[in-house]
């Protein structure tokens, strides 16, 4: 079967308002992956590497030509307590960031959070007097 026949052809921006339940196979590590066990309707990376493609310009709209692998850069923490793993573009260098889903890998999400720490850039003296300002307002 060519893609042309394998790819579903929807309306522009069907995955705004619908979940994707179709598997796909990881473009970094190979892995297939089920959109069963994100905790989510939308699943947008990798539960093993973290990795995801570059495929919206838009979250849902599919209308990105790049295609290129999105890499994970790091974590932050929303407003309201959810994580979420930034990533970028390995062709064109756009950055965005998705949700973490409940099978994601602990360990990767631990590696991403804890990756300016052991970057040499950051002084070990600068950390201890950030961490203590924080204790101390807290």
């Amino acid at each position: 079967m060519n893609r042309e026949n394998k790819r579903r052809k929807y309306e522009k921006g069907y995955y705004k308002k619908h979940a994707c339940l179709d598997p796909f196979t990881c473009k970094v590590c190979g892995r297939e992956i089920l959109p069963e066990g994100a905790g989510s309707d939308h699943r947008n990376h990798c539960p093993y590497c973290l990795s995801s493609v570059h495929v919206d310009n838009e979250p849902g709209d599919r209308a990105s030509a790049c295609h290129g692998v999105m890499e994970p850069i790091s974590v932050w923490v929303r407003k309201n307590g959810e994580w979420a793993v930034i990533h970028r573009c390995t062709v064109c260098g756009k950055m965005g960031s998705n949700r973490i889903a409940a099978d994601d890998n602990p360990m990767k999400l631990m590696a991403l959070a804890l990756r300016p720490y052991g970057s040499p850039r950051l002084d070990p003296k600068r950390i201890k007097n950030m961490v203590k300002t924080m204790e101390d307002k807290a």
